[in-house]
């Protein structure tokens, strides 16, 4: 059990974390952003498939996947799925095609993978369910490596969800070489609900899942099940990795030469807090038990319970409190490019913002409590007066180096003002 003025005292830590290096009086931490291409609707991630071509996917919320060669936007898009996305809100939708996932031997097999938000499948009832989210399987075309075969989708998962919100979305493949899915804790109605298939090992709701999808032609199967999954030999669905979470709307792997494989997940909070975790096989991460490190209130979101069981629950490295627009974490990875030498071995993320999107660094502290030193970046954006506009994700190329994506402000997945921009030093 935690006492509630305890919480309150690691929630102001957090807080006064956020002022990072100029609480210590030191020059804050500065970058600018290059514009590498724009003419998008609402790019939510960005991905190298690390063949060495050095291309840049873009995914388009709206259903297209685009490229980027040279400086350029290829004009046909890779993969069109906008005729297979459920049709967006227009004032607000967290649904689309929100992942993208190259196979770790794309280069000889042009296997790809992608996660959307399609159709309800059939038979079941629209009272009860909102659409299906589907994982599936692509190729590239034969003869054209800058055209996916839309024909060869290849269904791996289809979960059903109640709601159009907490989707999630994200894919990537681990250094293990399985296949990692985020999938959020969805509500029929967001308005009133919290969500409750998190804490539910027989649901893949509230969720990061693991499949292995290596061999699957030899056994007719639309993938494996990797052994040491904590649900693989019974007492829960075998495709979970890890529990409790409400919308881990990115997440993202660092390897260095000195430390193991580390999976950092960024859960969007309900209505208090932000938090990013080290997310560990078979962990339970707290929701809706806790929301970052406060006990979470499902009758009241703005004033969490004195006190709750955290027995089992993993501890959030980082989190902070909702400050103004900031409004939600879209994650981030940690820094090992060249061009920002300071910022090396920082934890690089972003906070959505309704108006103006927010860029941040964080690093452990040299105490043990296991939370992360926060701080904000000033960035520049040359021939943007209003900076930082709203911030829809940050990717990262083969060199290492980071991007983010962002559109002008407003909530809908709407217009061509999405743009991509590269994160370079101010003098550059």
């Amino acid at each position: 059990m935690k006492a509630l003025k305890i919480m309150f005292f690691l929630v102001s830590m957090f807080s006064v974390a956020l002022d990072g290096c100029k609480s210590q009086g030191s020059s804050p931490l500065k970058a600018r952003l290059e514009l590498v291409a724009r003419g998008f609707t609402s790019p939510v991630a960005l991905i190298d498939p690390r063949d060495g071509s050095h291309r840049l996917f873009v995914v388009d919320q709206t259903g297209l996947i685009w490229i980027i060669t040279n400086g350029n936007r290829i004009e046909k898009p890779f993969l069109d799925l906008h005729g297979q996305i459920v049709e967006l809100n227009s004032f607000y939708d967290e649904r689309g095609l929100l992942g993208l996932a190259f196979h770790t031997d794309f280069a000889a097999n042009g296997r790809f993978y992608v996660s959307y938000s399609g159709n309800l499948r059939s038979g079941l009832s629209k009272e009860e369910w909102d659409h299906t989210t589907y994982v599936s399987e692509f190729t590239v075309s034969t003869g054209d490596p800058n055209l996916g075969d839309p024909a060869s989708e290849r269904v791996l998962l289809a979960i059903d969800k109640p709601g159009y919100n907490y989707e999630a979305g994200h894919i990537a493949f681990g250094p293990d070489g399985y296949l990692y899915i985020a999938t959020g804790d969805s509500v029929r109605d967001p308005s009133v609900e919290a969500g409750t298939y998190a804490q539910d090992t027989s649901s893949l709701l509230g969720k990061i899942l693991r499949i292995d999808v290596s061999g699957t032609a030899d056994t007719g199967q639309p993938y494996l099940i990797p052994a040491n999954n904590p649900f693989a030999s019974g007492g829960g669905l075998p495709e979970i990795f890890a529990y409790g979470f409400r919308n881990p709307y990115r997440f993202s792997f660092d390897i260095s030469d000195s430390e193991e494989s580390r999976l950092f997940v960024a859960d969007v909070g309900q209505a208090m807090m932000e938090e990013v975790s080290l997310v560990e096989v078979g962990g339970n991460y707290g929701w809706p038990i806790r929301e970052g490190t406060t006990c979470f209130n499902p009758q009241d979101w703005s004033r969490p319970l004195e006190s709750c069981s955290t027995n089992g629950l993993s501890e959030p490295i980082l989190a902070y409190i909702h400050e103004g627009d900031l409004s939600a974490i879209i994650g981030g990875m940690i820094y090992r490019g060249k061009a920002l030498p300071e910022w090396n071995g920082g934890y690089i993320f972003g906070d959505w913002g309704r108006g103006n999107g927010h860029l941040f660094i964080a690093y452990p502290r040299t105490f043990d409590m296991g939370v992360w030193k926060i701080s904000e970046i000033e960035v520049s954006v040359p021939n943007n007066p209003s900076g930082l506009e709203q911030l829809l994700g940050i990717g990262q190329d083969e060199n290492q180096e980071l991007y983010v994506l962002t559109k002008a402000p407003g909530i809908g997945a709407s217009g061509n003002t999405g743009s991509v921009y590269k994160i370079v030093p101010t003098d550059q």
